[in-house]
């Protein structure tokens, strides 16, 4: 015969309750009970009946994250490090992940829709927030768990984890500016991204403290791939009058850009000055090492993914919203 919850409470001299809740990781029960009535299960070989316990609960105990995609050649160290902090904080909660691709637009809110009307998971990490979003519109709609990884505009009546980026690319502006850079170029993400708008204006803002604007030839815009970083940077090296540093809006596009420079046969860090956002792990290895903006992409998986089980539960959340600092990280890209 199976072993049953029941059978683990008379063991252990624990409650069902207990027993239960310490299985299904709930935070209620100390960390040595919990230990403790693991170890008896295992060795009692205790299976869970999943598809019973979440009939009766009436959840999937499953979480969805749709992967905007951007092309069939898609390819972005920053989710993958995203995803790994999902994955792995939903694992120890004893959740499953559904992960879906989707290019953005209408077909991928429809796959929110199929999600939420086939009740195939609990709640949704939403990424990359749009200044007008209508995933987190349907999402509020339904009243669906989510929290996002970014902001959008409007009312902010929502859980959300997002990284201050304006006060980002202040920080790397000023850096720039401090070496003697006054010829400084920018690569944006498409401005539809709240997080592209927080950091371009985070670039003229800096630059107009030191009584300079972002010159229109000096803006170019990417589509966060590093295609588009290599095709724009090779534009701003063939102006009359090239700038003498060139920031990017993520790092993938920053390694481009620096592509193009040593195309160029110049010297990145000592000819010109190349710049990214992100600190994804291939920052600090790139060939020189690029100066960047940090964020720490995995811990805000794991945040968010906290955050939304605990949501999932009904259980308080100590704060629904984190705006996170971020931090300049140096390096010989800049010429340091």
């Amino acid at each position: 015969m199976p072993v049953t919850i029941k059978d683990i409470a008379k063991r252990t001299g624990k409650s069902i309750t207990t027993v239960s809740r310490a299985l299904h990781g709930y935070q209620d029960v100390s960390p040595e009970t919990r230990a403790m009535i693991v170890r008896v299960a295992e060795e009692m070989g205790y299976t869970p009946n999943l598809l019973a316990q979440r009939l009766q609960k009436q959840r999937t105990d499953t979480l969805g994250f749709i992967l905007p995609t951007f092309g069939p050649r898609f390819s972005d160290p920053f989710f993958s490090e995203f995803l790994a902090g999902i994955g792995n904080t939903a694992g120890e909660y004893g959740y499953d992940l559904l992960v879906s691709t989707q290019p953005p637009g209408e077909k991928e809110l429809e796959v929110y829709r199929q999600k939420v009307m086939g009740r195939q998971v609990d709640g949704f990490v939403v990424v990359r927030t749009r200044c007008q979003d209508p995933r987190i519109q349907y999402l509020r709609k339904v009243q669906t768990p989510f929290v996002a990884f970014g902001r959008t505009e409007g009312d902010l009546d929502y859980p959300f984890v997002d990284e201050d980026g304006v006060a980002g690319m202040k920080m790397l502006v000023r850096h720039l500016l401090s070496l003697g850079h006054q010829h400084i170029a920018y690569i944006s993400p498409p401005l539809e991204f709240t997080f592209a708008r927080d950091r371009m204006r985070g670039v003229r803002e800096a630059l107009a403290e030191a009584n300079l604007t972002l010159a229109e030839d000096y803006l170019a815009f990417g589509d966060l791939t590093q295609r588009s970083g290599l095709a724009q940077a090779q534009k701003l090296l063939s102006l009359s009058k090239p700038p003498t540093a060139i920031i990017a809006g993520n790092d993938l596009m920053a390694f481009g850009a620096m592509s193009a420079v040593q195309q160029r046969g110049l010297r990145v860090g000592r000819d010109i000055a190349i710049a990214g956002f992100d600190d994804i792990p291939m920052a600090e290895t790139a060939h020189p090492p690029l100066t960047t903006v940090h964020q720490p992409i995995y811990k805000i998986g794991r945040m968010i993914t906290d955050m939304l089980i605990k949501i999932v539960r009904g259980e308080p959340l100590e704060t629904q919203q984190v705006v996170l600092q971020p931090q300049l990280i140096i390096r010989q890209s800049c010429g340091e």
